[in-house]
């Protein structure tokens, strides 16, 4: 018996109709054919009552543009006691941190400090190349970013831990402990104490440079002004907060998911050792296909409005996924397949709209560097055996104790 094509309106219904888990958004381990099958099922989805999930390129890019439909003020308690800036903040008053933090991270000032980034990237290269294997995820990509974070702030070497400590405090609070992970109190009383830490840290740091600027990044914060406008004491510390939390992790936790991926497509390996100048279409591709961060900050609607004919409540939460929406196939030829030389690769792996991440020329820069200065000096690395079944911690996309050898 022949079916009867379906028609637009039976269509909706079946979109409509399909669910989506919170157990199928953490499912983070090999995530894009769920997120295809979403896309299929429609692309928007209520999860729970009030929290609804985005998945289509085209609903998630109207969302992250409409932020006078869609805030990005959502309460975030990981230790903060106030928004964080300019992340949780809208139009107007995110209009004017940006432009005082954009020149900061100008393409321009990561070229003036690429000499640097590889002289770090190095460093922690030669403490493990002669052994001919390593924990990628702890002896480099939990520790290159924040090292590059110690150069920007003019902060020595010997602060490395601390700044790893505070990162940890907060993005990962019971990563030593598994009675806390699972304890929701425990987490949060662990991030409030290691917040109060970051803010007076940075206070006593600020304090000083108020007094004896220097050509870093604190400084900058100290002494830009825009329209006779300067940053308050609170509002760098709100800044430097969230440098602390998304500024070091995400970076890691990216180089982890390339450094899987690379060692398990050693022909993909051989592309950029053969050919380094690919090196800037890989990380493009890779922020693409791995996509990290692979959900953005939640969203609260500022007011009754249907998306995809779901009504989306005033107060209700809206998530996007970056991940979805960088393998939907109404934008990308052939999403499934990761080709370094991919035309017009116009991902959102670091955001869309008004909120696009503000550190994405310094994480590119941090990305680039690490690929060119690791295939000259490791051509040839894999999967150490016994350890090719990887570990995807919930939170962003990041791989736990990745071990390669070569």
């Amino acid at each position: 018996m022949s079916q009867e094509p379906l028609t637009e309106e039976t269509k909706r219904a079946a979109a409509m109709a399909a669910t989506v888990s919170v157990e199928d958004l953490l499912d983070l381990a090999a995530p894009q054919h769920g997120y295809a099958q979403r896309i299929e099922q429609g692309g928007f989805f209520e999860v729970m009552p009030g929290f609804f999930h985005s998945a289509r390129r085209e609903t998630t890019s109207y969302i992250l543009r409409r932020h006078d439909l869609f805030s990005n003020a959502a309460p975030l308690d990981l230790g903060n006691v106030r928004p964080l800036i300019p992340l949780n903040v809208d139009p107007p008053q995110h209009t004017k941190y940006r432009k005082i933090l954009d020149p900061l991270f100008a393409p321009r000032r990561m070229d003036a400090i690429e000499d640097d980034l590889s002289e770090r990237a190095n460093r922690f290269i030669d403490g493990f190349i002669g052994r001919r294997e390593c924990n990628f995820s702890k002896e480099y990509a939990e520790v290159f970013p924040a090292s590059v974070f110690l150069g920007l702030f003019g902060l020595p070497w010997e602060e490395l831990d601390s700044i790893l400590e505070m990162r940890d405090g907060i993005m990962r609070p019971g990563a030593a402990d598994d009675a806390v992970e699972l304890d929701p109190d425990k987490r949060l009383a662990i991030q409030r104490q290691t917040g109060a830490r970051i803010y007076d840290y940075f206070d006593e740091i600020l304090e000083d440079r108020s007094a004896r600027p220097q050509a870093d990044m604190l400084t900058g914060f100290l002494t830009t002004e825009i329209d006779g406008e300067r940053l308050s004491r609170e509002e760098i510390l709100d800044i430097c907060f969230l440098f602390v939390m998304a500024g070091l992790d995400t970076v890691s936790d990216t180089l982890s998911c390339f450094y899987a991926f690379l060692a398990r497509h050693p022909d993909h390996q051989r592309q950029i050792v053969a050919n380094p100048a690919v090196i800037p279409g890989a990380v493009e591709e890779m922020l693409r296909w791995e996509s990290p961060v692979p959900s953005g900050a939640p969203r609260i609607a500022t007011e009754d409005t249907l998306v995809q004919d779901h009504r989306v409540p005033a107060g209700a939460i809206v998530q996007v996924s970056y991940g979805a929406a960088n393998v939907d196939p109404s934008v990308f030829d052939d999403p499934f397949d990761v080709r370094f030389d991919r035309d017009a690769n116009n991902h959102i792996a670091f955001g869309a709209g008004v909120h696009r991440c503000l550190g994405r020329h310094l994480a590119r820069r941090e990305l680039r560097v690490t690929l060119r200065e690791w295939h000259r000096r490791i051509p040839d690395y894999g999967l150490k055996p016994g350890c090719e079944d990887l570990v995807y911690p919930p939170g962003l996309r990041s791989v736990k104790d990745l071990m390669l050898v070569w």
